[in-house]
């Protein structure tokens, strides 16, 4: 004997399921409709995190500065006044441990759009004591002699001097947040390094000697009467190992990071956005000669980072390259949507425990 059961009939169910959808699905388009920023938020790894709006960056000191970038295949060049990005988060208090040796330069900070683009700047670029990159947060441009507001690119948008492309140039900007470079690597002790490896977010993990840097196209570079001969730091990563990028998000490469670390443990934090030709194109290099002789004490390889002031970035004895995708930053729609939809969520359990008790 077979017995069946019949559902109970709950009038309404799938119409409130539905209008629930209907209406994220309005509130998600409302959202996207009116992805213009009127504030930026610091935060992260700072002592005292704050919010910008326009009148409050307009009382800041500021600069006026002259760029040029390509977009897509198009040459642009804009006039902007802002305040400078090192300077605002500086003013935040980066929290940093001075039990570490020039700790700022393990940190980096993530600049994120109000439709969650996001690119990475290392505090060592920005930084005026070693990179020195007068990268601003600008509000204002000069057009045929008038500054006036950004328009479409929010109140506010980052600025990336010298860059060949406008990819770090993070429009609509919502927050900057800065973090610890997550790295789990250590030294081995001090001493002079043998070799180095590679690991992370890359598609083959892989260690150097000498012989093996040696084996890689070569190139040298001139920081003031030195000429070191090594390897490009860019295309090590990007050619020899591979960075795992995801396609399915624009630029993923500008929210990457690499963090060198010595073999007494000192380390230091690159951006891919700065090393990346297409965008910062620092001419970075894994040294393993000066002249025509070896490192000596500073390793069989270590970084050397043309431009910069002090050499804090100078990473010797190299044991270890991590590349990382920084640390994700909700943006505010992810929020609104994530609290929208809960209020549902709750709203109809409500609804069903009425129902059932009825």
């Amino acid at each position: 004997m077979s017995t069946s059961f019949s559902r109970p009939v709950r009038s309404g169910g799938r119409s409130s399921g539905r209008c629930v959808a209907a209406a994220l699905l309005v509130f998600a388009s409302a959202w996207s409709a009116a992805q213009t920023s009127s504030q930026v938020s610091i935060g992260g790894a700072v002592q005292a995190p704050a919010s910008y709006d326009l009148a409050a960056l307009q009382a800041l000191p500021s600069t006026t500065q002259t760029v040029s970038f390509l977009s897509g295949s198009t040459p642009q060049t804009h006039e902007y006044t802002g305040v400078s990005m090192w300077n605002l988060l500086n003013s935040a208090g980066i929290v940093t441990d001075p039990a570490v040796k020039n700790d700022v330069l393990g940190k980096y900070v993530v600049a994120t759009g109000a439709d969650g683009y996001r690119s990475v700047f290392s505090l060592g670029e920005l930084n005026p004591s070693f990179g020195n990159r007068p990268d601003l947060v600008a509000y204002a441009e000069t057009l045929n002699g008038s500054t006036q507001p950004l328009g479409s690119d929010g109140f506010a948008r980052t600025t990336a001097v010298g860059d060949m492309r406008g990819g770090r140039y993070v429009s609509n900007l919502v927050s900057l947040d800065v973090f610890d470079s997550g790295s789990t690597a250590t030294g081995t002790g001090g001493g002079v390094s043998g070799a180095f490896t590679v690991s992370g977010d890359v598609l083959h993990g892989a260690s150097f000697d000498l012989a093996a840097l040696q084996a890689l196209p070569g190139r040298s570079v001139t920081v003031g009467a030195d000429v070191f001969t090594g390897v490009s730091f860019w295309d090590l990563l990007n050619t020899t190992v591979g960075l795992a990028t995801d396609a399915s998000v624009k630029n993923d490469v500008l929210g990457m990071y690499v963090v060198a670390t010595g073999s007494d443990g000192y380390q230091s934090v690159f951006s891919m956005g700065e090393l990346d030709p297409l965008f910062g194109n620092q001419p970075d290099l894994i040294a393993f000669g000066v002249g025509s002789d070896g490192l000596g004490g500073d390793g069989f390889a270590r970084l050397v980072v043309p431009g910069d002031g002090k050499h804090g970035r100078y990473v010797s004895n190299l044991v270890s390259l991590e590349v990382f995708h920084a640390a994700m930053v909700p943006e505010p729609a992810a929020y609104a949507l994530m609290l929208f939809g809960l209020g549902f969520v709750g709203l109809l359990a409500r609804r069903g425990r009425a129902r059932h008790v009825a």
